[in-house]
């Protein structure tokens, strides 16, 4: 417990006089440091899980959350479709196929990727759904082809416009073996917000897809969309559960590198900013350091009168606390705020200074994601207050150490 004694002696202690004009100094540092260190932490860590959660959300909503793909020559066993708990956590079930073709336009070719959809199958897909979509939604007859936005640029292509596709299958002739070629008419164009997708992917009929690549139906892969796609992996053991013989994965399995390398270098960047804090802490031992050396005489004359150096130790160790954790609260209220208003504070400076923050066309987002984490806003702040307490330990035993019969010697 602390006493009021200790509490007013703590407070007068904090008191600025003239005198201490270089202690403020270090004080105010102090807290300047900290706040800002805490704040720079909040809004780093607002940015980066706003920047994951923005890259989930267009990953996921352009790729199946489960994908389940035959191993044996018999196919998907569909009569498992009619699972209870596969209809208790699916949103979708549809058929898919996929085949790599070469794409030729105006005497220029291109590698990309064509999956293949039912029609019906094909108006239930996220990026159908979205504002960016161009053309006939729920249109994907036998001879049309839905295209990114990305890829439409590069090779200058609209809506309505005929395309030539090269298969690796190829057909035989009195001449040997020749490539696969069909002409499709553009009949929409997609934006899923990563530049990959947009520009390396394409969406035709399922069917005529079979028949380019001579697959048969049995080649089919299972597309299962979740209802809860961000609790991927027990869904996702449920799912293999269900279809035991058959191969399972899921979106962050396709993407696991990518997320790992997210989740390092946000952990890394806790570490290094850390380190403003813990800069800034140390000012506290200088500061209470000083302190001590200033109150020499008030700290002799306290014990004189019976003060315990107990309370000698909590007084000084309450005003190392109280700095670090104002500085704290500052900072999470600082940073908070930046978070929130980021996007607003970014548009700020580039209309100011006319320079380009965040530029869309590197990074495929409009604007600047921020997503407060209280969790992690709890976890800096129980950090701060931790590397106060400590650095705040040695000068307050400091204190109570001293002898007051030397400190009043000269007095």
């Amino acid at each position: 417990m602390i006493s009021t004694l200790e509490k007013e002696i703590t407070f007068r202690f904090l008191k600025a006089r003239k005198k201490d004009g270089f202690l403020n100094v270090i004080s105010i540092f102090s807290f300047i440091g900290i706040s800002l260190g805490v704040a720079v932490l909040i809004i780093v860590m607002s940015v980066m899980n706003g920047f994951r959660t923005e890259l989930i959300n267009k990953i996921v909503g352009f790729n199946s959350h489960v994908t389940v793909k035959s191993y044996e020559d018999k196919g998907i066993d569909q009569s498992k479709l009619n699972n209870k708990d596969l209809k208790l956590i699916s949103e979708n079930i549809i058929f898919s196929n996929s085949g790599e073709a070469i794409i030729f336009k105006n005497n220029t070719s291109k590698g990309i990727v064509l999956r293949g959809y039912e029609d019906e199958d094909f108006s239930k897909l996220e990026i159908i759904k979205n504002n960016e979509f161009k053309g006939k939604r729920l249109k994907l007859s036998k001879n049309y082809i839905s295209i990114g936005n990305e890829l439409s640029f590069a090779l200058d292509l609209k809506i309505g416009d005929k395309i030539t596709l090269m298969s690796p299958s190829g057909v035989e002739t009195i001449i040997g073996s020749m490539p696969k070629q069909k002409t499709f008419i553009i009949t929409s164009i997609f934006n899923s917000g990563l530049a990959d997708f947009d520009n390396n992917i394409a969406l035709i009929n399922i069917e005529t897809l079979d028949e380019f690549f001579g697959y048969e139906t049995k080649d089919r892969n299972l597309e299962i969309y979740l209802k809860n796609p961000n609790n991927i992996e027990s869904q996702k053991h449920l799912v293999q559960k269900i279809f035991d013989k058959e191969f399972v994965y899921s979106w962050a399995d396709m993407n696991s590198s990518l997320f790992s390398a997210l989740k390092v270098e946000r952990n890394v960047m806790f570490i290094i900013l850390s380190l403003i804090i813990i800069v800034a802490a140390f000012n506290i031992i200088s500061g209470l350091t000083i302190l001590v050396k200033n109150k020499t005489r008030d700290i002799a004359i306290l014990k004189s009168i019976g003060v315990l150096n107990k309370s000698i130790v909590k007084i000084f160790f309450l005003i190392g606390l109280i700095i670090g954790t104002s500085a704290t609260i500052f900072g999470i209220l600082l940073g908070v705020t930046f978070s929130v208003y980021i996007e607003n504070f970014r548009q700020f400076l580039s209309s100011t200074f006319n320079i380009s923050l965040f530029p869309e066309e590197i990074y495929f987002l409009s604007k600047m994601p921020s997503e407060i984490n209280p969790t992690s806003i709890l976890l800096i702040s129980v950090c701060s207050i931790l590397i106060t307490i400590i650095v705040s330990i040695f000068p307050a035993f400091k204190a109570a150490k001293l002898d007051p019969i030397q400190a009043l010697k000269y007095e």
